[in-house]
């Protein structure tokens, strides 16, 4: 993983180079920049594919303790992440958290190209699903993340339906989820951030 300092703190992310087309992947909660890993592994011969690990949960390095760390605080950082990293004629993928769009919505630039939008936060989808409704509702209750949160260390929990049981086709591999959800149960730092973005007002941003 590379490091890029950017306004809100040091944000991780993943290039394969090239001078292909620019590609990148944004990650979603609790979900890391290895979601995006076989696409990649397809992708990466004649594309530069760029995976930002969005500080959601699954993200290694805290934010600063003043990070603005709604959707639209992220939102922001994405587009400062392609500033300083300097990428252009981008292509933004976005899967879960539904930065995509904002960031084309209120951060302009010509940086931005094209958007591919899967399945995402989007119109009155806010939180995102029943597990996004469930992580939404917890984190208005002191603790109640951190108690969600342990449930997900029990292999057979992961697959329930309010947690990653509708998320995906195929089961993800146990230690694929592992270094997922390692930051946010050993690191309360990585938890405080989190919990901004749970308990931001989205959709009246």
């Amino acid at each position: 993983m590379q490091k890029a300092v950017l306004s809100a703190g040091t944000v991780e992310y993943q290039d394969s180079g090239g001078e292909g087309p620019v590609l990148v992947f944004l990650t979603g909660v609790l979900v890391g920049a290895t979601l995006w890993r076989h696409v990649v592994s397809d992708l990466r011969a004649d594309h530069r594919c760029v995976v930002l690990e969005v500080p959601l949960g699954a993200h290694r390095l805290p934010m600063n303790a003043d990070a603005h760390l709604s959707s639209r605080g992220l939102a922001a950082l994405v587009a400062e992440f392609l500033d300083v990293v300097d990428l252009r004629d981008v292509t933004l993928v976005g899967c879960d958290w539904g930065g995509t769009q904002l960031v084309a919505a209120y951060h302009p630039t010509d940086r931005l190209s094209r958007l591919v939008l899967l399945p995402q936060e989007s119109l009155e989808n806010f939180p995102p699903g029943l597990p996004g409704r469930s992580l939404h509702l917890s984190s208005k209750v002191p603790g109640a993340t951190f108690l969600a949160l342990q449930t997900l260390r029990v292999r057979g929990m992961r697959r329930s339906p309010v947690n990653f049981g509708l998320m995906s086709k195929r089961p993800v591999p146990h230690d694929v989820m592992n270094a997922w959800l390692a930051p946010s149960l050993g690191s309360g730092e990585i938890r405080r951030d989190l919990l901004k973005y749970l308990r931001a007002t989205r959709r009246r941003e």
